[in-house]
């Protein structure tokens, strides 16, 4: 790592704490708001809690509101489509579930820009370029998500994550996050096309190797 990469990030890791804090203060109402809203239309825990991979792979616990019923195979909530609610739906359009993970930010989990954070079971199907992208703490937007979002296919996001790896700086994150509070704005790229959210993440596949990708 470059010296003046190794300032960047030191940099932006104040930014990220200044920031965090100033917005949780100031949008302590709208949380409040949210959380209460959650309450009642989905019940307790208010809050979804997950093991995340964040820098370098290790494991942090995200923070976001719940937008989903629980599994009830009675009842017929099983896939995500099924568990999503219209309460869920509105908050994920407007990113107002995102609030929480501002927490992890000013824990140090994660930073305002970066790769989002995926799943654990995902670090085993990346590809080694792929995994690059874990050398960075995760965000809370990233250049994906002001991409294209979940209308991109799984190996678009992914090359636009070591993209930013490998081309991060404090003036490409200003630009990530202004075209961020456009995203939001416009609605854009809320789900893939025919799903909920986005399809299940099994792999690339790479040559010379059988199956779907899986490593």
């Amino acid at each position: 790592m470059s010296i003046a990469t190794r300032t960047t990030d030191l940099v932006q890791r104040a930014i990220d704490i200044v920031v965090a804090a100033a917005v949780l203060v100031v949008l302590s109402p709208v949380l409040a708001v949210v959380a209460a809203v959650v309450a009642v239309g989905l019940g307790r825990p208010v809050m979804f809690r997950q093991q995340r991979p964040g820098l370098h792979g290790r494991a942090f616990t995200l923070v976001k509101f719940r937008t989903m019923r629980d599994v009830n195979e009675r009842r017929g909530l099983v896939t995500d489509a099924d568990r999503l609610t219209r309460l869920g739906r509105a908050l994920r359009s407007t990113s107002l579930d995102e609030l929480p993970t501002l927490v992890n930010v000013l824990r140090g989990d994660m930073s305002l820009v970066g790769p989002r954070p995926l799943l654990m079971r995902y670090l085993d199907l990346f590809t080694p370029e792929q995994a690059r992208r874990q050398l960075v703490r995760p965000g809370v937007t990233g250049l994906a998500q002001v991409s294209g979002r979940n209308a991109l296919t799984w190996e678009e996001k992914l090359a636009l994550d070591v993209w930013y790896v490998d081309h991060r700086s404090l003036a490409l994150n200003a630009r990530i996050l202004a075209r961020t509070v456009r995203t939001l704005v416009r609605r854009e790229g809320i789900a893939a096309p025919g799903e909920s959210t986005m399809p299940e993440f099994t792999g690339t596949p790479q040559p010379g190797r059988e199956g779907n990708g899986n490593v």
